[in-house]
């Protein structure tokens, strides 16, 4: 299985950008999703996830960092999961990995390979 995430990039804070993450695997919809980040010197910080909508309703839930300002959405038609993130702070400044979990599993089972996003203040 392979996660193919996309969309970061540099913005100024106050800006939005658009993460996408993409699944070679066609029983996609099956698995729960979501997005760690890490930043420089921290430890891993879990963003946002949504769950399996046939296993487990699609239940988003976020890090209290983040909520209010990141949605995270997914559509199963096309296997990719997105993460629109909103007033961007420079404490967002991380590097983003999706992940795929199934719904019984404690951990992630597959990982994406990093995408950076950088705020300027």
């Amino acid at each position: 299985v392979q996660l193919q995430a996309s969309g970061g990039g540099l913005v100024q804070a106050g800006g939005s950008l658009r993460l996408s993450c993409t699944a070679s695997i066609s029983t996609f919809k099956f698995y729960d999703m979501g997005w760690y980040r890490q930043a420089p010197g921290k430890e891993r910080e879990m963003v946002a996830v949504i769950t399996s909508a046939i296993t487990s309703g699609g239940n988003a839930n976020y890090a209290d960092s983040v909520k209010g300002r990141f949605t995270i959405s997914r559509d199963d038609t096309q296997n990719t999961m997105y993460l629109q993130m909103s007033s961007l702070k420079p404490e967002d400044t991380a590097v983003y990995y999706c992940y795929m979990k199934n719904t019984i599993s404690n951990r992630p089972d597959y990982w994406g390979q990093g995408t950076q996003v950088t705020v300027s203040s």
